[in-house]
């Protein structure tokens, strides 16, 4: 099973990358790079039986490096020598692009190779290739391949069902141990997993799920329905990839059952094809809180004009919010006279931006581990108004030392008033820092019950309404401590 699929909108990346920075950016393994200078040579002269007897023994994955690095040609010399198993688990771990090309390259022959595939992966690849191409190889399928690839597919993209595979062992609850463990045998070769057992009745419904070592332990003449528990956890076809997701670490499986909404067994989802949703979920959230639209493809194969449609749309909304600053200045404009007000602006903003960012990727955090939900946003104000308060009576009597030491010191003159304006920066660090962490903490679950991603409170969002909100807090306890004396 491949680890990561590139995006077919990725299309020609890497072809104008020196071929190191493509290994570079690929994260060749040592063992790859050892034996491919051999590899290459083997192919280009045409010592095939040498060719077979090199790669045996070597993980597909560094084949799959190997493959990377010789022409399309080349490579389809060397997939021909390969075993049909093996080369659809080399081919799994090609980026789109390199498959493509491939495919091209081998003509005819690309379906011995799709075909040695699993049909998880299969289907990825069908569903990343240009309709036309994929088009072609489906129906070149053989007639049951190519029923279990269109089954597939006909789920929508996001959903669980796209991820499952119909390869795995299930047995009828009536027969006997020695019955299940004969069919174990006979089928458990092309499954993806044998750790796991799937019980049906005579309608194809999923009864329960059996681990393997039970039934290597029972009695050869019991019948499966005596193992059974009928406590079992499965997924929907029709789920959110995500509930996968949760429900694999919650549980500790290595594969979950997929049934449909009769309860009929469908297929299985295992821990590998989770473990690259669960990354690109991560990946994607992680771009949204640096003020990034979700990147389609890795980052080095993304071209420069996707790069800069995905970053600008932020940094013009966000430019757009610091107009507001400017604003906001413009209406304070009398207590902008006074020079140490405005030098202080930076020290009190930045802590609210920084207070309100942290509170931010912390609930969003939860949220996506559901440790906190919607309905738990009163505790949050609670605990974040608690949490607020005391981070912005440090920082609060960390300012007010500083304004009264650099006085004291002769290091800065705060006038007659000294004291009066270190109140004035420490009430406003209190104020300013217990906002930014209720709004930091609130905003992401706002967006969540709206539907929203609450990735979208990013920090530069965060920081940008922080500085808004930040001057009207800060300017507005200026004008109540000091009006009269400075002002």
């Amino acid at each position: 099973m491949r680890v990561d699929f590139a995006d077919p909108l990725a299309t020609n990346a890497f072809s104008s990358t020196a071929p190191d920075a493509r290994k570079e950016a690929r994260g060749v393994n040592p063992t790859a790079e050892l034996i491919q200078p051999e590899v290459l040579e083997l192919v280009r002269e045409g010592r095939f039986s040498e060719l077979r007897e090199a790669l045996r023994g070597i993980p597909a994955a560094d084949i799959a490096d190997i493959v990377c690095d010789l022409e399309p040609s080349e490579a389809a010399v060397m997939f021909r020598f390969l075993p049909r198993d093996d080369a659809g688990e080399v081919f799994a771990y090609l980026p789109a692009e390199e498959q493509e090309e491939l495919i091209n390259a081998l003509g005819a022959s690309a379906v011995r190779v799709i075909e040695g595939m699993d049909t998880d992966d299969r289907v990825r690849l069908l569903d990343e290739l240009p309709p036309e191409v994929a088009q072609r190889l489906i129906a070149s399928l053989n007639p049951q391949e190519r029923k279990e690839v269109q089954a597939i597919l006909g789920y929508p993209a996001e959903s669980v069902g796209r991820l499952m595979t119909p390869d795995y062992v299930r047995v009828r609850i009536d027969w006997t141990m020695a019955h299940a463990l004969e069919h174990i045998r006979r089928h458990g070769r092309d499954a993806e997993t044998i750790n796991v057992v799937y019980v049906v009745d005579d309608q194809g419904r999923l009864v329960d799920d059996v681990r393997l070592r039970q039934i290597l332990l029972a009695d050869p003449g019991a019948t499966v329905e005596s193992l059974l528990t009928r406590n079992f956890v499965s997924l929907r076809a029709d789920q959110d990839q995500e509930e996968a997701v949760r429900l694999l670490t919650r549980y500790d499986r290595t594969a979950l059952p997929v049934v449909d909404s009769r309860g009929v067994l469908l297929g299985i989802v295992t821990h590998d094809d989770v473990a690259d949703v669960a990354e690109e979920e991560a990946t994607e959230d992680i771009q949204k809180l640096g003020g990034v639209a979700a990147l389609e493809e890795p980052y080095m194969q993304a071209t420069f004009m996707e790069m800069i449609r995905k970053r600008s749309v932020w940094l013009c909304v966000l430019f757009a919010g610091q107009l507001l600053t400017v604003t906001v200045m413009d209406g304070f404009e009398d207590a902008l006279h006074v020079k140490f007000l405005v030098a202080l602006i930076p020290l009190i903003i930045s802590s609210g931006g920084n207070s309100g960012s942290q509170a931010a990727s912390l609930v969003i955090r939860a949220l996506a581990l559901q440790e906190v939900g919607v309905k738990d946003w009163l505790l949050v104000l609670r605990k974040e108004l608690l949490i607020g308060l005391v981070l912005g009576g440090l920082l609060g009597g960390l300012g007010m030392l500083r304004i009264y030491l650099w006085h004291v010191l002769g290091w800065h003159d705060y006038g007659e008033h000294y004291l009066l304006v270190g109140l004035t920066t420490g009430c406003a660090l209190v104020a300013i820092v217990t906002w930014a962490t209720l709004l930091g903490s609130l905003l992401p679950i706002l967006l969540r019950r709206m539907g929203l991603d609450p990735a979208t409170s990013s920090t530069p969002f965060i920081a940008t309404l922080m500085d808004v909100s930040g001057l009207l807090i800060y300017f507005g306890v200026a004008i109540l401590i000091l009006k009269g004396t400075v002002l």
